[in-house]
């Protein structure tokens, strides 16, 4: 499908793995010029060199969303090499402090609402003027079911992700009339080194296979999950790609779930 995205170009925060690279290789199909960022320099190249055929449309740094300093310097990074971006995808997050919320301190909220929701504020504030430039824009955040749906034991990404929803539903009623479009993706459950980390963890703790620690995870803690499996990357690029493009130019304040059901109401 073409999506109109020759000639845009993109900056894709936590582009090193996941969500973030599979959206990278999905607008870089679609003929847009990629800038990815992500913490760690040497996987950021890894994950770059895995995106073999953007012919001079890919470019990377790295940055720490949660240091303003970083961000900054991003910017200019950005501009130095790209220009101008039109689209902006916030993908990079952390699962953050778990526990039930007795067992959770400042600095396990702190760190989480750091990197999952002032990171974002961070990123968005350092390129907004560029996406309000030329009457075009598409801002894309990555939420999650837990935003509208929290669970007792991740409460501090529960909120973190509640507030990420009404961030861009605040930035879509600002900035639409001008042509910047904001929306957000909520996955569940998605086939990332996230949730592999946190489902080997499980396993270490019941004395369960890795593999039976994701059934398990599915049958008792994601029952409305209709189709019993994890979710791929590319399943959920795919949603981003599309609010990115022209075909989503009456789209605008979303939030569209990619979660197999997981989220219990309408």
């Amino acid at each position: 499908m073409d999506l109109g995205l020759a000639g845009r170009t993109a900056l894709i925060t936590g582009g090193d793995s996941g969500i973030g690279w599979e959206s990278a290789r999905l607008l870089l199909d679609e003929g847009a010029t990629v800038f990815l960022t992500d913490l760690d320099a040497d996987s950021l190249a890894e994950a770059a060199g895995r995106l073999t055929a953007a012919e001079g449309r890919l470019h990377y740094a790295a940055a720490d969303i949660t240091d303003v300093a970083s961000v900054a310097e991003l910017g200019r990074r950005v501009r130095a090499t790209v220009g101008k971006i039109d689209i902006l995808v916030q993908s990079a997050g952390i699962t953050g402090a778990q526990g039930l919320f007795h067992e959770i301190d400042d600095e396990g909220w702190t760190s989480t609402i750091e990197t999952d929701l002032l990171g974002p504020v961070r990123v968005v504030r350092e390129f907004l003027a560029d996406l309000r430039v030329g009457g075009w824009g598409r801002l894309v955040f990555l939420a999650s079911e837990d935003g509208v749906q929290p669970y007792d034991d991740e409460i501090p990404y529960c909120s973190a992700k509640a507030g990420i929803l009404a961030l861009m539903k605040g930035l879509s009623r600002s900035y639409a009339k001008e042509g910047l479009l904001v929306n957000a993706v909520s996955p569940a459950f998605i086939h990332t080194p996230m949730t592999d980390a946190m489902m080997r963890k499980r396993a270490d703790e019941r004395g369960e296979g890795f593999d039976e620690a994701i059934d398990s995870f599915l049958s008792e803690e994601r029952p409305y999950m209709e189709l019993g499996r994890r979710g791929e990357p590319t399943e959920v690029a795919a949603v981003i790609a599309f609010l990115c493009s022209d075909r989503a130019s009456f789209v605008n304040g979303s939030n569209y779930r990619v979660d197999s059901g997981s989220v219990a109401t309408i």
